[in-house]
C-alpha cells in the first residue's frame, strides 16, 4: 500500500478556530478520499499559531528554530498541502504570508495545493483567487481548481452545512487526484546536499575528467611528455 502524507497549514489564531476548523474538514476528506483510492494516508497538521514567534526570528535571523524546522520539513516533504487561512483586509493574515516566505526557494515547485479560507463575510471569498492563489502560482506549486471558503452562514450549529460539505468533497477528490499522478514524496530536499562533486569542484571544473583514484587531472595530449612516460 501506497504510503502519502498530506500537510495541514492553519493560520488561525483563536482558539477554538473555525480557520482550524475548515482545515481539520478539508484534511479529513482528502485523507477518506486517499484510502477509498488505496492509499495510505498521514496527516501532518502544522498550526501557525504556535509557531508565531518563531516565525519572526526565522525572519530577522535567516535559521528556523528547531520546533519551526520541523514544521517546515512537514509541509516541504509532503505529498500535498492543505493551506488555510483567515481573511484579514481582503487577504491572507500576515503570520499565513510570512511562514510561507520563509520556506526555502523553490521547495514547493510542483507540490499539490488545495487552498482554503474563513471570514465574517462571504464578500471575502475572492480574496481566495487574488491573493492566495497567485502567491502559490508564484512558488509554482499545483494549486487544485477549487478552492474553499466558509463565512458565518455556512457553519450550521457548528456543523458543515451541505453546500460546504460539497465543495469540501470536490476539492479533496481534486488534491487526491494530483497526489496519486505523482510519486511518493522522498522527504524535504537538504539545503546542504552537495549537487556538483566536491573533487571536481576542487579540480577545475566540470571538463576535468576524474580518474582512477578519484583525483581529477588535466587532460593529456597524445604527444606530450607523461604520455610517453607511459609503458608500452
Amino acid at each position: 500500500m501506497t504510503r502519502r502524507t498530506i500537510a495541514v497549514v492553519s493560520a488561525g489564531l483563536s482558539q477554538p478556530s473555525s480557520t482550524r476548523l475548515l482545515a481539520d474538514q478539508l484534511a479529513g476528506a482528502t485523507r477518506d478520499e486517499l484510502v477509498r483510492r488505496g492509499a495510505e494516508a498521514e496527516l501532518r497538521v502544522v498550526d501557525l499559531r504556535e509557531y508565531a514567534h518563531d516565525v519572526v526570528n526565522n525572519m530577522l535571523t535567516g535559521f528556523p528554530p528547531a520546533a519551526l524546522r520541523e514544521a517546515i520539513d512537514a509541509v516541504t516533504g509532503a505529498d500535498g498541502i492543505i493551506a488555510v487561512t483567515p481573511i484579514f483586509n481582503a487577504s491572507y493574515n500576515g503570520l499565513f504570508k510570512s511562514f510561507f516566505d520563509v520556506l526555502e526557494a523553490e521547495s514547493l515547485v510542483d507540490r499539490p495545493v488545495l487552498i482554503g479560507a474563513t471570514g465574517g463575510t462571504a464578500r471575502h471569498s475572492l480574496a481566495l483567487e487574488h491573493a492566495l492563489r497567485p502567491m502559490f502560482s508564484y512558488l509554482r506549486a499545483v494549486v487544485v481548481p477549487t478552492s474553499v471558503f466558509a463565512a458565518p452562514e455556512d457553519w450550521s450549529g457548528g456543523t458543515v452545512d451541505g453546500a460546504l460539505r460539497g465543495r469540501i468533497r470536490r476539492a479533496a477528490g481534486e488534491l487526491a487526484d494530483q497526489v496519486e499522478r505523482r510519486l511518493p514524496a522522498s522527504g524535504p530536499a537538504d539545503p546542504f546536499a552537495l549537487t556538483t562533486d566536491f573533487l571536481q569542484m576542487l579540480g577545475g571544473g566540470d571538463d576535468a575528467p576524474v580518474t582512477s583514484a578519484g583525483r581529477t587531472g588535466a587532460r593529456q595530449a597524445p604527444g606530450s611528455a607523461r604520455a610517453e612516460s607511459q609503458p608500452g
